[in-house]
């Protein structure tokens, strides 16, 4: 059965079909177990029981412990994988030959230009692909997670797709790490993205040292100097701490903008809350692991929206921001489960 389907794939296509995708499915549910147990454990990316908060949460522990981390991304990684080394270390673990023969054949497929020409690929994995991130998977565990394991022992990583970290002791340290990935990233065809890749010194109240890069971003979350309060006497200090990111901010108030709430008069305040809820639920639960405060100016940015939204519904309310924001208040006390940041205690301002 699973042959005859993977029989309808097509090759000569830009982005998989439905059959394609179907295929692919198949194809890694086949290659999956075999591929799975030899990952390691600081690989978190498209991996069954590991996320992405797992990855933040462990490299927020390894801040804390070492004062320099080099942040890494692999140039256009599914765009500039070597066909060749990627082949040699998928049949390493998969023995399945129809499943090899597939997936050469939607590595090998040209690929439709937007002039309509047909372009011969040796790299670089199907666009958009189902089966592409366990094949880049297997590629970096041979070009990075190994090669670190054996050069570097004695410094954590973490590494989800492209993205990566590498803690390191002092600047030197990173500065020659730095030096010697590039030199093996070139060995497997691949480069350092010139301007995602940076040395950051983990400043914090002990760490005294100025540097120009005490910040980063991964995944989502800014990690960067913050007031925090200690657990112990409830005493504000200085600590290298993630937070929602400043450009996850942007896109998620970017997303809330483009739904333009604040026109939709025919809409009830039910509909639009069926509407953002999903959306507010998602972004608590990711971005509210970690110093939830931070989500404060997200929160008041869809309050304001509901503002701007009462101000246009209803005539009393026209021109009369104060009494849109009373009335908004007051609905949320008096009806907190109507939005998800409500229930949960986090309504914010309306002004």
């Amino acid at each position: 059965m699973c042959k005859n389907l993977l029989s309808e794939v097509q090759y000569e296509v830009t982005v998989p079909t439905v059959a394609d995708r179907v295929a692919q499915m198949v194809v890694k549910q086949v290659i999956e177990p075999s591929l799975e147990p030899i990952f390691l454990a600081d690989s978190y990316a498209y991996r069954p029981l590991k996320s992405a908060l797992d990855a933040v949460g462990v490299t927020r522990e390894r801040c804390w412990k070492y004062d320099w981390v080099v942040e890494f991304d692999i140039k256009g990684l599914f765009d500039n994988i070597d066909h060749e080394l990627l082949l040699r270390a998928v049949r390493k673990h998969v023995t399945c030959k129809w499943a090899l023969l597939y997936i050469e054949r939607w590595l090998t497929a040209p690929m439709m230009q937007e002039d309509g020409v047909l372009m011969e690929r040796s790299r670089g994995t199907p666009q958009g692909g189902v089966v592409s991130p366990i094949l880049s998977n297997a590629f970096l565990h041979y070009a990075f997670d190994l090669w670190m394991t054996r050069t570097y022992p004695d410094l954590p990583w973490c590494r989800y797709a492209d993205d990566g970290l590498v803690h390191c002791r002092n600047e030197q340290e990173a500065t020659a790490f730095v030096a010697a990935l590039q030199v093996r990233l070139a060995e497997c065809h691949m480069e350092l993205h010139p301007t995602k890749t940076k040395i950051v010194y983990c400043k914090d109240e002990k760490r005294k040292g100025t540097y120009p890069n005490v910040k980063f971003d991964f995944l989502g979350y800014g990690f960067r100097p913050r007031l925090v309060k200690s657990s112990r006497n409830a005493k504000l200090f200085c600590g290298f701490n993630p937070a929602v990111s400043v450009p996850a901010l942007k896109a998620m108030r970017a997303t809330i903008r483009e739904l333009d709430i604040r026109r939709q008069t025919q809409l009830s305040l039910v509909d639009i809350a069926q509407r953002l809820n999903p959306l507010l639920r998602g972004w608590i639960e990711y971005y509210g692991r970690y110093a939830p405060s931070a989500l404060r100016p997200l929160l008041r940015y869809v309050n304001l929206t509901l503002v701007a939204w009462a101000m246009r519904k209803f005539k009393r309310f026209v021109d009369r921001k104060v009494r849109a924001s009373q009335f908004l208040q007051k609905l949320a006390r008096d009806h907190s489960d109507l939005f998800i940041h409500w229930r949960l205690g986090m309504t914010g301002v309306f002004i």
